[in-house]
């Protein structure tokens, strides 16, 4: 079936099972909200600048620890099936877990997700997928960067369930990534960027 399986109007709704099926058969990503397939765009050079210099800094940090860093290619699912998400990168914590039930795999259990955002999806992801994103139980952290300006959002879960916020413009600031151990400087998130 292929690309053409992915041929359905914005209002069709389909399973979980049926959404799995397609993207298995599928030549490009697509997510999974409630029913709806969306088609993912490709990103920019400077989303994918941002994505590897944090997905690096992240690695180097954790070589030899328990958590392992992963790309936008790692699909995740929230809710007992009621969406499914390709973060930009995602950082997990012991033993990654898996929805086992089709390949490629889908991760569960994510303790750090990174968004890079761009015009057409920052609403989103600071909206609809956090929303999505804080009802995983295993998820500590959620970082948002900006790749139209220099801005790192920042939320952590409290021990109390609450999520607290940290925002930074400044270049000169290092984002503290606590649920994984790491410092990363927003230089280095934004090495090689020009806005």
């Amino acid at each position: 079936m292929g690309q053409a399986a992915f041929e359905i109007t914005a209002t069709a709704h389909v399973s979980p099972d049926e959404y799995l099926r397609l993207e298995c058969e599928a030549l490009e990503k697509h997510e999974y909200f409630y029913g709806e397939i969306r088609a993912m765009a490709g990103a920019s050079y400077v989303h994918n600048r941002i994505c590897m210099n944090v997905g690096s800094a992240l690695n180097v940090q954790l070589r030899g620890k328990s958590c392992a860093v992963v790309g936008s290619d790692q699909r995740l699912q929230i809710l007992n099936v009621s969406a499914y998400v390709y973060p930009d990168v995602t950082v997990v914590c012991g033993k990654p877990e898996f929805n086992e039930s089709r390949k490629p795999e889908t991760l569960l259990n994510p303790t750090l997700l990174v968004e890079v955002l761009s015009a057409s999806t920052a609403d989103k992801d600071r909206s609809e997928k956090f929303m999505l994103y804080r009802q995983i139980s295993s998820l500590q952290q959620y970082l948002m960067l900006d790749s139209r300006i220099c801005l790192a959002e920042l939320y952590t879960r409290q021990p109390n369930g609450n999520w607290l916020f940290a925002e930074t413009r400044d270049l000169a600031a290092v984002l503290d990534l606590a649920s994984i151990g790491c410092q990363v400087p927003l230089a280095e998130a934004y090495a090689g960027v020009t806005f």
